[in-house]
Formats: structure tokens, sequence, C-alpha cells
């Protein structure tokens, strides 16, 4: 898991604001859509708030406790159980990433006749995230065949929102991230239309901007990486994860020093994040401090216990570098 594009982290909420302690915003003072100012959703007190808990402070236990209170008193809404999805995702539990990204699927189809945009985006949402589930548990080889007619209905779906309306907001976020994933792995697709998309339409733009900045990595376009991970940061000077990105993208540009002070931050709070992105940030952060002082580590030694234990988060306290 290298922190690279992929929906999972995306699907399961985006948002954008000012980047607020996690203490401001309760259920009742900061519900509220997180993709439009205008013409705003139904979506409920405590999805939003999990949404904030991960994607504007990064505490992703918090988001997991407003999550089971959404399951409670919003199970009509299928970005509850994307977010969830999401979290199975990260946290290696495949099974749990099938049973969610099914139950995705299948209460976005009984939003349909409510709000079809939202409907058709979220049984697009459940279908890539079932041909995600495919590949997890059957491997490329076998898992294959089915990820790509799981595919087939994502497009189809994707398609029935664009026509209901172009210009969605949350419908361009997940669009844009899905065209750029198709971009960064094909070489003969264009990643501009893709990038063009999440600057002009998506929104909240924190996450667009995100996405942007790993694409440009992804691309090996290091500068414009730089550019729209620092406009994330603006946004969201606190969430580890975009330091991470910022890291990544420093490394890349042999800025070794200045790097190491991001992945610092990023494990700044190790007990909020998932156990294995711990191990992974832990590990490039390793490899970084390798380059600095040219010091034998074995990175794969100081990382394999943050893997292996059986807490879902990661610990207190990570191995020392010195």
């Amino acid at each position: 898991m290298k922190n690279r594009l992929n929906l999972f982290q995306f699907c399961s909420g985006l948002a954008i604001a000012s980047c607020l302690h996690l203490s401001f915003f309760t259920p009742s003072l900061q519900a509220g859509d997180p993709f439009r100012q205008q013409n705003p959703q139904a979506i409920g007190d405590h999805t939003e708030a999990a949404f904030k808990a991960i994607f504007i402070g990064g505490d992703y236990p918090q988001g997991q406790q407003y999550l089971q209170q959404a399951q409670q008193t919003e199970a009509d809404d299928p970005l509850v159980y994307a977010m969830i999805a999401s979290m199975a995702y990260i946290d290696q539990d495949w099974e749990q990433l099938g049973e969610y990204a099914t139950q995705t699927r299948e209460v976005a189809k009984a939003l349909m006749e409510e709000n079809p945009l939202r409907g058709n985006l979220y049984i697009a949402v459940g279908h890539f995230m079932e041909g995600g589930y495919a590949l997890a548990k059957d491997g490329p080889v076998r898992g294959a065949p089915q990820a790509l007619n799981q595919l087939q209905e994502v497009l189809k779906f994707i398609k029935e929102a664009e026509r209901i309306r172009g210009d969605d907001p949350e419908l361009n976020l997940i669009k844009g991230y899905m065209d750029l994933m198709l971009a960064v792995n094909l070489p003969f697709a264009d990643p501009q239309q893709a990038i063009a998309r999440l600057e002009n339409l998506a929104r909240p733009q924190y996450l667009a901007y995100r996405g942007i900045a790993m694409a440009y990595r992804d691309l090996g376009d290091y500068p414009n990486a730089l550019e729209y991970v620092n406009l994330a940061l603006t946004a969201t000077p606190n969430h580890p994860e975009v330091h991470y990105l910022k890291a990544q993208i420093l490394k890349e540009l042999e800025q070794w020093q200045a790097a190491q002070g991001f992945f610092n931050r990023a494990l700044s709070r190790p007990q909020m994040l998932p156990k294995y992105l711990v191990a992974q940030i832990f590990f490039e952060s390793c490899q970084n401090q390798r380059k600095i002082d040219q010091k034998p580590r074995n990175c794969d030694a100081l990382r394999d216990p943050i893997k292996e234990g059986n807490q879902i988060w990661g610990p207190e306290r990570l191995p020392s570098l010195d």
C-alpha cells in the first residue's frame, strides 16, 4: 500500500473545508453535505461527522465510532457503507470489504426512486468495490474476469448519473478519481481531462487537490505534484496522510531531509491511523532515513511488529530509527 490512487480511500468520503480539530465538529454543530454548497443533499449528522473525522482530522477511530452510530440512525445512506468498506480495505479485511461493498450497492438501489443521482452513483461505487474484493480475494488472475464484469457495471451507472446531472460535485469527484486511476495505469490514456475534471468540477476541493497531487506523483511530474499537495495541506494542515503524500513527493525530488520532516509529521499520531497504513509510512520513513545518514537499518524487521500487532490501529509508540 503506497498511498496510490484508489477509490477506496476516496469513496468512503471526501471532504473539504478549513481543517478543524475534531472537538469542533460534533454532529449537531457540523452536519451537512460535504460536497455541495448549493442544493445540498440529505446526508446525516453522524455520516458527515465520520467523513470529517477521517478526511479532515485524520482520526480513524473517531470516524469508526461515528460510522457505528450512522448505521443505527442513517442506514439509508450508501455513503455510510462505502466508508465502512473503505476502512475494511485499509485494514485488509477482505471479507468485510466484500460485505459492505455489496451493502453499498443494495442501499444505493433502494435510494434510486428518491434520489436517482446518488443512487446511480453509489451503485457504481458498490460495483467498483466488489471488483476490488474479487481481486483481493482471488488474486489478479482468477479475480480479473469478475473485476472486469464489475467495471462494465460501474461505467453503466456512472453514465446514467452523468445523464441526470453531469456537473454534480460528488459525481465529478468519484469519476475524476476513477479516470485518473485508469490514466496512470494505461499508457494510451490521457490524464489531463481527469485532472481538469477534479480541478474545475469536483468538490470538496482539498480531496480534489489531493487526488491531482497523487496523479502527478504517479506520472512522475513531481513539481506539479508538490504544488497540489501544498494546496491540499493549506486546507487540511494536520492530516497525516497528506503529510505522507508530501513526504513521498519530496523523497522523489531527492529532498530527503525535508521529506523526513513530513514522514515524522505523518507518524506523530500513529494510534489514530490503521496499523497497516502506519506500517507502510514507517517503512518508507525508515528507507528515507537510511539515505540521510547512510546507517544500516533492517526496515522490514523494524516495520513487521507494527503489522503483526493485535490492534486495529497503530501503536502508541513506534520503533526508534536512531
